[in-house]
């Protein structure tokens, strides 16, 4: 449950950028027919169906700096192994806002026998799960107090439906949606109602809104969804409004909106809060829209579809991995990553991951995470290796070869973390775990002098590599 909840919180982030691109975008379109603004909404209900998406060097994504993919094209701004790191961290993309909440996560205390972010995330799930089978049994009473209200409706024509227990028309139903009028419409009503419920159904806005706010229900804690959810359907009516008009001719401008005023006097509360039907929002706002609407020319038309394909691409796609600058490579080692990633505290795990990445591997072992002790003195690192030599063949030949470049990769790293200590290595192959520690006063030893000088700038760092081939572990 807790790495569904990541994951939720994951799809939430990414799609509050989206939706706050969404909304500026509606700005920028406001002289555009309604239906692309509606379209654009489209990209938010990806963001939040799909944990995955393509990459592309035009994403708006870029502009948060997400923390990156999982290496199956999902952005994690919240890690999927929170819980499990020594010094919990989230990547937001927010600046000091993120780093405000990276202090506010508590740190792991070693003598615990679960991580405080654990309990943290297991209530958040609790909390979540709940609130989104609230919401589900309340959409459910919704539509069967509407489904109890028109069960007597008697058939006007085709899948047309009249009834006096409603005082607004909808539609309603999923397989096989019908037009519910109420009862003593005029001809001119019913006329442009018709067509309005119509283009509902033509283009399946039936299925859209509840799928939409099924979404939303499941990203219920997140205001940008349900913000979302309300400026889509504005854009989702009044896109329909401009298809009667365009259908009629402007000359219905004023007897439709009349019919719009007319039912938004004698609304019922039988549809509020339910998201399954359709007619009754923002009539002020709509009515306004068609009195100053405008059939757009062939040229616009073509101008905003190439803006919408544009916006949709750079709303569904991540960004394309930043690429490196040639790196400074010196004997093996990144010299600019090293250096970019120097850090006071051995808890900032993602600054000693980037650390170890910029370290030649020793041969034979590939690396299998870290573990962080940071809760008092001596403050440790430990890097957890698998052997991926031929399984079982871990012998002494084998050992000597890797304990001299995990030696000089110590070194390197009490010259670049601060407050490190001691560095443990475990090496796991078949079942069987060897280990080998080095403790900083061993390293400063060794080298007659204090490391941590050393790893002030490059000049230092490629001394330091230098003086590094000349140290030899005592047998």
């Amino acid at each position: 449950m807790t790495d569904l909840w990541i994951s939720i919180l994951n799809m939430s982030i990414t799609a509050s950028y989206v939706a706050v691109a969404v909304m500026l975008a509606r700005v920028l379109l406001r002289r555009a027919p309604k239906i692309f603004s509606y379209m654009l909404w489209s990209a938010v209900m990806i963001r939040l169906i799909l944990p995955v998406s393509f990459t592309s060097s035009f994403s708006i994504l870029r502009l948060a700096g997400p923390a990156g993919s999982s290496g199956t094209g999902q952005l994690q701004f919240v890690p999927k192994n929170i819980g499990r790191q020594a010094q919990p961290a989230l990547d937001t993309g927010t600046g000091s806002a993120g780093r405000l909440w990276n202090s506010l996560l508590p740190p792991v205390a070693p003598s615990a026998s679960v991580n405080p972010v654990q309990v943290i995330l297991w209530a958040g799930s609790m909390i979540w799960l709940t609130g989104v089978i609230v919401l589900l049994l309340y959409s459910v009473f919704s539509y069967m107090r509407v489904m109890r209200s028109v069960r007597t409706a008697t058939i006007v024509k085709g899948h047309v439906f009249e009834t006096d227990q409603i005082m607004t028309p909808f539609v309603f139903g999923f397989l096989k949606p019908k037009i519910y009028i109420p009862a003593g419409m005029s001809e001119q009503e019913l006329s442009h109602i018709l067509l309005h419920e119509q283009t509902h159904i033509n283009r399946r806005d039936y299925l859209i809104k509840p799928l939409m706010f099924l979404l939303v229900i499941l990203h219920w804690f997140n205001p940008l969804m349900w913000l979302s959810f309300v400026l889509m359907s504005k854009d989702m009516e009044m896109s329909c409004d401009e298809a009667v008009i365009r259908k009629l001719g402007p000359q219905v401008k004023s007897s439709y909106s009349g019919s719009l005023l007319g039912f938004s006097t004698r609304r019922s509360g039988l549809m509020t809060g339910s998201p399954l039907a359709f007619g009754e929002s923002s009539v002020k706002a709509r009515i306004k829209h068609i009195l100053a609407y405008r059939q757009p020319t062939s040229g616009s038309v073509a101008a905003f579809t190439l803006v919408l394909v544009i916006l949709l691409i750079g709303c569904t796609a991540n960004p394309k991995p930043v690429e490196r600058p040639s790196q400074l490579l010196y004997s093996g080692y990144t010299v600019d990553q090293l250096l970019e990633n120097k850090t006071k505290y051995i808890g900032d795990a993602s600054k000693v991951t980037a650390l170890l990445g910029a370290m030649p591997l020793p041969q034979g072992l590939e690396r299998a995470g870290i573990e962080l002790t940071t809760g008092s003195r001596p403050y440790e690192l430990t890097i957890n290796y698998t052997v991926n030599d031929i399984k079982g063949m871990w012998n002494d030949e084998l050992q000597a070869l890797s304990r001299e470049p995990l030696l000089h990769n110590s070194i390197l790293l009490f010259s670049l973390i601060d407050n490190a200590d001691i560095i443990n290595y475990s090496l796991a192959d078949e079942g069987i775990t060897y280990s080998f520690t080095f403790a900083r006063e061993e390293m400063d030893k060794l080298l007659g002098e204090d490391v941590r000088p050393y790893g002030a700038d490059e000049a230092g760092l490629r001394k330091l590599i230098d003086r590094m081939e000349s140290v030899k572990l005592t047998p």
